[in-house]
């Protein structure tokens, strides 16, 4: 990857550009506790398919900075905007996991930039959590190594590869200052501002759950509940057999249904 930098609002942003120059713009954003090259599998088919593909690092992972004192998803989707402004034109957004919510926010924000939304194994309103897991997931926040215990139960057919190696790459990511209190800070704020939001994303949408992730009690309900919410065309795909990251652990089917929307769009 040939890393770019941004500076933003509170401090700066790493991306990376990849495919033909003239392709149509997709902008990919990665989950909680990990780094843009989650999707490292999906970035080259959706290249092979001629779209100029930018990845980048949440503010507080990977090769962004730290230092920032907001990590709401309306903060990060704010730094989204900010790379579209500087890439100046539309683009199709990706967002996974927390990045859902960002990804509404942005839509909403800014529907001028945005041709069209997936949402990949999304949160985009609140968790109902009970008490004790409340507590677990506070504490798996504050610890690299639970957190990447945790990150490899989310995989629960197959996995990539490359997955030792990039786990441990993740854990190294995680030890640097300030990741592990970007993450707290994630995990604790609330998406219910974004959540009502969602009848403002007028844009086509794609939903995308694995049937198996287990981050959702019923992950098609959840998928249809973020489609019926949504204020333009949507559909829902599943990934049979995919846990919460499709687009690493299947990722030749999560390309094949985010191609075809995204000739549709």
């Amino acid at each position: 990857m040939n890393t770019q930098y941004l500076d933003v609002n509170g401090g700066r942003i790493a991306y990376d550009e990849q495919g033909p120059a003239d392709g149509e713009l997709v902008l990919c954003l990665h989950g909680l506790g990990d780094t843009r090259r989650t999707h490292r599998l999906l970035v080259p088919l959706l290249t092979a398919a001629g779209y100029r593909v930018v990845t980048t690092d949440m503010r507080g992972c990977g090769e962004s900075s730290a230092e920032f004192a907001d990590y709401t998803p309306e903060a990060v989707g704010a730094d989204a905007l900010a790379l579209l402004r500087h890439l100046g034109r539309p683009a199709i957004l990706i967002g996974h996991s927390y990045t859902g919510a960002s990804v509404v926010w942005l839509a909403s924000e800014a529907p001028e930039l945005v041709r069209g939304v997936v949402l990949l194994d999304s949160f985009v309103r609140d968790a109902k959590m009970n008490p004790v897991m409340s507590l677990a997931a506070k504490l798996v926040a504050r610890s690299a190594t639970l957190w990447t215990m945790y990150y490899k139960t989310l995989y629960p057919v197959r996995k990539p590869a490359d997955f030792d190696a990039y786990v441990a790459a993740l854990k190294a990511s995680l030890r640097q200052p300030g990741h592990l209190a970007a993450l707290t800070a994630m995990m604790s704020g609330s998406r219910a501002d974004t959540a009502a939001r969602l009848p403002e994303v007028t844009c086509p949408a794609l939903v995308v759950m694995g049937t198996k992730d287990s981050d959702f009690p019923d992950p098609a309900a959840e998928a249809r509940w973020i489609a019926d919410g949504l204020g333009g065309p949507a559909r829902v795909e599943m990934i049979d057999g995919a846990g919460h990251y499709p687009m690493a652990d299947t990722p030749d089917a999560t390309a094949a249904v985010i191609t075809a929307f995204l000739k549709e769009v």
